[in-house]
């Protein structure tokens, strides 16, 4: 009697998922790219082993432009979310260090293979992970390809180097002042001119937190269109390619640029970092414009001007009567005060202001018209804090403070006569709380 013949074991159906990666965009607008050519490979792979139940997924797995180095890659996520739903059996790849280049990140990987039963095959490296063998082989190849991928990494890192002390431009952001043609440094000439006054205005007033408000009120701001901070401007300051110079790791070398800076501007502006902020602000002191321009007025009405003279090196100043300076002197009772003991006269009695309680309650109301949130307790500690802070300030931001506050300061036989501002004290506390004073420099 013949036997039936025996019927074929059905084969399990194995669902292919295709990754493909690309580290640089190079090429990736191509109509026929890398990423194709891979795809390519690996479909035909699986075709070939479709007697083996293999199924291609029809999603896509693309990261073009992405290191091998990082987990983070979009299409790659897409693909582990798939294997943890259960949709993917085996992952197909052209190459191992398609899927990863990091031998920690590729031990991650497996794991997650492992855990889902899935299999990993590469086409042009012919194993799967379900054997010891093919696991011993995977590991061996992938520690070759971390190790090739750090030694171009110090090949890298030894070219930026010699190019940098070649004076070469090395990508990144380029300086303010600058732009890049041809991976070359030029010369902005409008914002050139900018770099050329902050460094020029900075040697006039030894100030980047007014610096900073200058640059500010003239609408100067980053290339991305950012506010110029003073952080931003020491760091300006500070940097030597305005000099035509090229940095790598503190050593300066000459740049293939031209500089924005000469040597001698250069060297004035460091000299005044040199100092600490009291020592610029004591330095700067007897060249600052009138602390009380413009406010003080004399028993007849007359106005004050501020003048100067010099005897054996030494800076005398005075505030002198228009009255006086017009029809000579004893034309007017108070005709001619000294500047420096008129001034801290007011400033003593600003300090006496700040404390009193009734000042405190007005300038708390001035300041809630802007801000709702500020309390009592905020506009007495803002206006306290100045006290101590005053002489750390920079004369230029002393002068600004006294126009904030003072409306008008009258002088008689008798003693002075400070008319406030209130709402310049609203300001000042706003300003106080807010951090835009306090700091020297």
């Amino acid at each position: 009697m013949t036997k039936p013949p025996e019927k074929s074991k059905p084969v399990r159906k194995l669902r292919c998922a295709v990754y493909t990666r690309k580290s640089s965009e190079e090429g990736l607008e191509q109509e026929f790219n890398s990423l194709h050519a891979q795809r390519e490979a690996c479909e035909a792979y699986i075709a070939s082993q479709r007697s083996e139940g293999w199924v291609l997924v029809r999603d896509q797995y693309d990261d073009g432009g992405i290191s091998g180095g990082t987990l983070e890659r979009p299409g790659l996520k897409r693909l582990l979310e798939d294997i943890e739903d259960g949709l993917v059996d085996v992952v197909v790849v052209y190459k191992i260090d398609r899927l990863s280049r990091s031998l920690a990140d590729f031990a991650k990987l497996v794991e997650v293979f492992d855990r889902n039963g899935v299999t990993f095959v590469s086409v042009t490296q012919s194993f799967n992970t379900t054997t010891s063998m093919g696991r011993l082989t995977l590991n061996i190849l992938l520690s070759f390809a971390q190790f090739e991928r750090e030694v171009t990494a110090e090949r890298i890192r030894d070219k930026v180097a010699a190019s940098r002390k070649k004076g070469m431009w090395m990508g990144g952001v380029p300086p303010y002042g600058y732009r890049v043609e041809n991976r070359k440094l030029v010369i902005d000439d409008e914002r050139a001119t900018h770099v050329r006054w902050i460094f020029a205005r900075f040697l006039e007033i030894g100030s980047a937190t007014e610096l900073a408000r200058e640059v500010g009120a003239r609408g100067i701001r980053t290339p991305r269109g950012n506010r110029i901070d003073k952080k931003y401007l020491y760091r300006m300051i500070s940097n030597r390619a305005y000099l035509g110079e090229s940095v790598h790791k503190g050593n300066s070398y000459p740049g293939e640029h031209d500089a924005i800076i000469d040597r001698e501007t250069w060297d004035k502006v460091h000299a005044i970092l040199q100092e600490s902020p009291r020592k610029r602000a004591a330095r700067t002191r007897a060249d600052t414009p009138a602390l009380l321009k413009g406010l003080l007025f004399g028993p007849d009405g007359a106005a004050f001007s501020h003048t100067h003279t010099r005897k054996g090196g030494k800076l005398y100043r005075y505030y002198v009567s228009q009255t006086v300076l017009k029809h000579g002197a004893g034309s007017c009772p108070v005709g001619r005060v000294p500047a420096g003991e008129i001034e801290a006269a007011v400033i003593d009695q600003l300090r006496a202001v700040f404390r009193q309680p009734e000042i405190v309650a007005g300038t708390w109301k001035a300041a809630k018209v802007q801000d709702d949130d500020i309390t009592e307790a905020d506009a007495r500690t803002a206006l306290q804090q100045l006290d101590p802070l005053w002489d750390e300030l920079f004369p230029a931001e002393q002068a600004r403070i006294v126009a904030l506050l003072v409306e008008r300061i009258d002088i008689g036989t008798d003693g002075l006569n400070v008319r406030l501002r209130v709402d310049g004290l609203g300001s000042l506390a706003r300003e106080m709380m807010a951090g835009g004073i306090g700091e020297a420099a």
